[in-house]
């Protein structure tokens, strides 16, 4: 199985491929398809869900579809996304938090910028755990950045962004997530740690990429973040499919000889009798 020591080898040496997961056939495949790192991401909220916020997902939901997950994994790296409630409005339990993703079977958890982050990294990172960071766009206090758009668009505010990289660097962060920033200021904020940055619409420049895999699949609708790509667009194939079942059911069709069983004639003459 892949570890934390071998994704930060990887720095400036193979791009680092990372994608969400929330179940288990999803989870195999990115496993067999050779993805380093699977995120169990609380984007379940919105992609699984259909929940409006990431902060309303919590820890409940977030294990429960970790297990599935870790369950397919043989040999990427799991990370678990730490929900809102578990270590943003109560700093003091992100360790007990943090140790039941471990306990299901993750190798690190994530956790958002937010003001006591430093602190709640380092507890967490000197406790053994893994620790990937993320700066940028924070989705869970994005009511906080004017909404779910660009950071760092000027020089004070990506001076600001870069700084926090770095303090989550010397939190014990073993990587960063960096999210909507101008790809000028993720290749600043790649070349200045030691540690593997991770982008999702940060540019072309940082040392691996993040995507959400219902994005890259076309499975959801609602919207299409700019910085996605949809590598293909499964959406309207299910919905055909769906409705060819439809029709063959109301017509007789489905399911026919192929798609039944039979008993033998010996026993059909027995029932008759």
């Amino acid at each position: 199985m892949k570890t934390v020591e071998q994704i930060i080898a990887q720095k400036s040496k193979q791009r680092i491929t990372m994608l969400t997961a929330y179940d288990y056939p999803i989870a195999s495949f990115l496993d067999e398809a050779g993805i380093d790192i699977i995120l169990v991401g609380d984007s379940l909220a919105n992609v699984v869900l259909g929940l409006e916020s990431t902060t309303e997902v919590g820890m409940k939901e977030m294990l429960h579809h970790t297990k599935a997950v870790v369950r397919a994994v043989k040999n990427a790296l799991v990370v678990g996304d730490m929900p809102f409630d578990s270590y943003q409005l109560n700093p003091r339990a992100a360790l007990d938090n943090a140790r039941q993703f471990i306990g299901e079977g993750c190798q690190a958890v994530k956790l958002e910028w937010f003001e006591d982050c430093p602190k709640v990294a380092a507890t967490i990172a000197k406790a053994g755990i893994p620790v990937m960071g993320h700066v940028g766009l924070t989705p869970q206090t994005a009511h906080k950045l004017g909404g779910m758009k660009v950071q760092g668009k000027d020089a004070a505010s990506a001076r600001a962004i870069i700084e926090n990289a770095k303090v989550m660097q010397d939190s014990g962060c073993f990587s960063v997530v960096l999210e909507c920033i101008p790809q000028e200021v993720a290749e600043v904020i790649t070349k200045q740690l030691k540690i593997p940055t991770i982008g999702i619409g940060a540019g072309p420049h940082c040392d691996g990429q993040v995507l959400v895999i219902h994005d890259l699949l076309g499975l959801f609708s609602r919207y299409q973040p700019k910085f996605s790509k949809k590598y293909a667009d499964l959406g309207p194939q299910i919905l055909q499919a769906v409705k060819e079942y439809k029709k063959e059911v109301i017509s007789g069709q489905f399911p026919d000889d192929a798609h039944s069983f039979h008993l033998d004639l010996d026993e059909i003459k027995k029932l008759s009798t």
